[in-house]
């Protein structure tokens, strides 16, 4: 039985991907347990991932309130990098800002559920492709700042979506696709007014998840509505662990305490 804090699943690319799961001072090697019985209780507290203080609701994926308003990482501008407004001066931690959003950005393709365009931060672009359950992925360009990615990515919208089907990404109904043809033919789209290092030499690279048995049928399990999360672990993908009683997307509930139990 370990106790504490759940936070979001540490990434390892490995062929298949290796799962490590935070809680409390603990790393639970989850690959390891594939097959296994796995019992999560929830504790009834939330602890904010940002300062420490005991909330009743987690905002943003493990804040307090007051943090969820504060933090410049929980602004909506986050989700929709174009309307940053850094040059307005009403950023919330121009510092933070800096070292996070004025650094290299990578638009890239990505097949979860099908063909999407997204971005990341250049230094953590395959851990986001994990995160997200791509079973494949490419850059497409890289450009010097979050903004610019963000409007690279509203002009790409118009030829793919730029979101995750994360029912079909979890039952694996996913089909196999070039996604270097289709980088060609995007770059040649490329809108000039957007300064960007187009990427033509990187390869497509392929992932693949420790799953056991993809499941037909999706249920949602969330801690607010059931506290007590139990099943034997046939998988993971994603931020999610996929039992045979559910799926549980771990980084939504990012802060709870819980206590886990596993038995191989």
């Amino acid at each position: 039985m370990i106790k504490g804090n759940l936070l979001k699943m540490k990434t390892d690319l490995q062929d298949p991907v290796q799962y490590n799961l935070p809680i409390g001072e603990d790393s639970i090697p989850l690959n390891e347990y594939l097959g296994s019985k796995i019992t999560l209780k929830y504790m009834e507290k939330i602890q904010c991932i940002s300062c420490g203080v005991f909330t009743k609701k987690s905002f943003g994926q493990g804040h307090c309130y007051a943090c969820f308003k504060k933090l410049a990482s929980c602004d909506m501008c986050i989700m929709k990098p174009e309307t940053c407004h850094f040059h307005l001066g009403t950023c919330r931690e121009p510092e933070w800002a800096q070292s996070h959003c004025f650094i290299d950005h990578t638009i890239y393709l990505a097949n979860s559920s099908g063909v999407k365009v997204g971005i990341t931060r250049s230094n953590q672009r395959q851990t986001r492709w994990m995160d997200q359950g791509a079973i494949s992925a490419i850059p497409l360009a890289t450009v010097t700042d979050r903004f610019k990615s963000g409007q690279a990515e509203v002009f790409f919208k118009q030829f793919v979506s730029d979101k995750t089907n994360w029912r079909k990404m979890l039952k694996n109904e996913v089909d196999d696709i070039d996604l270097e043809e289709i980088r060609e033919e995007m770059q040649e789209e490329w809108p000039q007014e957007i300064a960007a290092s187009t990427d033509t030499s990187t390869s497509q690279l392929n992932i693949s998840y420790p799953v056991l048995e993809y499941p037909t049928k999706i249920t949602s399990l969330n801690f607010d509505k059931n506290p007590l999360v139990e099943g034997t672990l046939l998988g993971i993908k994603g931020q999610y662990l996929l039992l045979d009683t559910g799926v549980i997307n771990i980084r939504k509930f990012q802060g709870y305490q819980v206590e886990i139990s596993l038995s191989k």
